[in-house]
């Protein structure tokens, strides 16, 4: 298989992520005998400050020609002080909306050697395994301008769907459902809002080409609480921008380290954009302390639903775990009598892994 994938590198630690990244999806082409070739372009405060704009008409023309995109983070607080549009999120906002990438993707899976670090007591938390859907490009976040109005004493945000948005977001929640437990809750906020009145009737139209998913309908505000005392009942959920926006960053809590997270933003062809869900961490950027395994986890969606390659996928996760297993961690993951490696070397363990296909014993040797 050969492929072209476009590197979004972006700020701060963006950049050293990114590259371990590269070089875990390099094994796995070496391994598997495909071709990835990879261009490098600029986003976010980056792209402000060699060319003026958060999003430059190159990035966004590479990125059409992508079969995927690989990002590493933006911001930054040198970029605070510019007016909003200006902002280096907005070129991640951008980017989403020009690649028309309607649907996110977020895996929360907790590692056994890290359930300790969660805010949750283990027994909560143990066999967390959830996919939270949420609808990217339409809702508050995309309605009408924001207007002021009164001499700046009021304000009026639009909140804003087409039937055929929430269509295509339930759609891809239905398909992902089948292919785990095949149980979905939907969230919405439907004893107060019409647009989760429009997103209900969806759902229930939509179940019906789908008999072997299981559905329940659950409000917003207690999806929040039941992801806090019981996250392991949960397999799929599908949800509008700002609800999904808010629990998916609840959810990333739950096992114990951001530095974890995958998430992917993709479009009804599998084109889609891979990105680790942390920030972009300027306070350790270029020390080789940034943690690259989301990064890396990324990288495993991206083989999964763009490039519809399973077992290559399967190969890095579980590379993944098995370094975990052997108690190898970055500085921000606390394990339990680990040996603490720099950024570089723990994605250089994860490499020798997917080279090697050793078990956790192997690994526990060649390292002791």
């Amino acid at each position: 298989m050969k492929k072209h994938i476009v590197m979004l590198p972006g700020d701060g630690i963006g950049q050293e992520v990114t590259k371990a990244a590269k070089k875990v999806l390099e094994a796995v082409a070496e391994r598997y005998h495909h071709t990835f070739t990879f261009e490098s372009h600029e986003i976010g405060g980056a792209a402000i400050d060699s060319q003026g704009t958060p999003l430059p008409e190159d990035t966004v023309a590479a990125c059409k020609k992508a079969d995927a995109i690989l990002l590493g983070a933006v911001g930054g607080p040198q970029w605070d002080h510019l007016p909003g549009h200006m902002r280096p999120e907005k070129g991640l906002l951008g980017i989403r909306k020009k690649m028309e990438l309607f649907a996110n993707l977020r895996p929360i899976k907790g590692f056994k050697q890290l359930l300790h670090a969660s805010p949750l007591k283990e027994e909560v938390v143990s066999g967390s395994d959830l996919l939270i859907v949420r609808e990217l490009t339409g809702g508050l976040y995309f309605g009408e301008p924001s207007e002021r109005r009164n001499g700046g004493k009021e304000v009026v945000d639009t909140l804003a769907y087409s039937h055929s948005e929430i269509v295509r977001i339930v759609d891809q929640a239905f398909q992902s459902a089948r292919v785990r437990r095949k149980h979905l809750t939907s969230v919405d906020k439907a004893n107060v809002l019409e647009s989760s009145r429009m997103w209900r009737e969806v759902v229930e139209e939509k179940s019906k080409e789908y008999p072997d998913v299981t559905v329940e309908h659950m409000l917003v505000d207690a999806a929040a609480m039941k992801l806090i005392t019981s996250p392991s009942s949960f397999d799929v959920i599908v949800t509008e921008n700002m609800f999904g926006d808010i629990l998916s960053d609840e959810a990333s809590v739950l096992t114990g380290s951001l530095g974890m997270l995958p998430s992917a933003s993709i479009r009804s062809d599998g084109v889609g954009l891979y990105e680790p869900v942390h920030g972009s961490a300027p306070d350790i950027a270029g020390q080789n302390k940034a943690n690259p395994l989301a990064a890396i986890l990324s990288a495993a969606m991206m083989l999964k639903y763009s490039f519809q390659l399973e077992e290559e996928a399967e190969q890095v996760e579980n590379a993944v775990k098995e370094v975990l297993d052997a108690r190898f961690h970055t500085a921000d993951l606390a394990v339990h009598d680990g040996v603490e490696v720099s950024g570089s070397e723990m994605a250089a363990k994860v490499i020798e892994q997917i080279s090697s296909n050793d078990t956790t014993e192997n690994i526990m040797r060649c390292y002791a």
